[in-house]
């Protein structure tokens, strides 16, 4: 890839990743609209790291707090509201897993196709639009009951196909929930640190299986624009998104999914 290349991949994987409005079917459209190919195991693991290490910093007071509250209540009967929140996460992450390992091999080979990714872009956005325009924003993070976590958690398995977002739809399970949106936003940035990571090692794992060699000029500057557009975008979206609210996303995931289609069509 030129530097060019790395740097529009990183910065899309970085910002996507967070944002609802599906990180896969923005990776797609470079290949579609310029022909580049595809960026290959070891940038995917760059970029993936970087993403990783901004939402780890910037909810680094909330994950010490979590973790220490995991280990010294997590196991007790009284819970303090940051074990609670650290078992949520728990919780909220088994499905992905057990889901994940069973149908990964079968999406990949069927479920990853433009006209899959333009369907779930355009269906799941107006799913996200109706959980925020009927939201009650009532209940805070603080809130958070396994029960949710397991709802949020059932409904991020279907992050598993192609351009649904795995944050827009456990955003739209916590706002369906009650959840404000700043709530539904942290909780779904807390979710994607095991998220990343496991997408991260199961990558790390094919890498080791392939004797590809490794451009390290390719994968440092992937993974530090990556981290640095991710760290910008969880700072904007949390700052703005009480206000702004997700009908911008939504409108801007329809107008992706009517260039997905066209690509289909066309």
């Amino acid at each position: 890839m030129t530097l060019l290349e790395i740097i529009i991949l990183a910065i899309i994987q970085g910002i996507t990743e967070f944002l609802p409005i599906s990180s896969s079917a923005h990776l797609l459209l470079p290949a579609e609209l310029l022909g580049w190919v595809s960026q290959g195991l070891a940038f995917d693991v760059a970029v993936h790291v970087g993403s990783l290490l901004a939402v780890m910093i910037y909810l680094r007071k909330d994950i010490i707090e979590m973790t220490h509250g995991f280990f010294v209540h997590g196991f007790s009967r009284n819970q303090t509201e940051q074990s609670r929140l650290a078992w949520s996460v728990v919780i909220a992450t088994v499905p992905i897993i057990i889901i994940g390992f069973l149908l990964k091999d079968w999406i990949e080979v069927n479920a990853r196709t433009a006209l899959v990714m333009a369907v779930t872009t355009i269906g799941f956005g107006l799913l996200l639009w109706y959980a925020d325009a009927t939201a009650k924003l009532q209940t805070k993070l603080q809130g958070m009951r396994f029960s949710h976590a397991l709802i949020i958690g059932c409904a991020q398995i279907l992050a598993l196909i192609p351009g649904t977002s795995r944050s827009g739809i456990t955003m739209t399970a916590s706002l369906m929930l009650g959840f404000d949106r700043e709530s539904a936003a942290r909780f779904s940035f807390l979710l994607s640190i095991p998220a990343i990571l496991g997408a991260g090692l199961l990558s790390t794992v094919d890498l080791l299986q392939q004797a590809e060699p490794v451009d390290w000029t390719a994968l440092f500057y992937g993974a530090t624009f990556s981290f640095v557009s991710a760290y910008l975008c969880i700072y904007l979206f949390l700052s703005w998104i009480s206000r702004i609210g997700m009908l911008p996303f939504v409108i801007y995931r329809l107008c992706l999914g009517a260039i997905l289609l066209w690509f289909v069509f066309v």
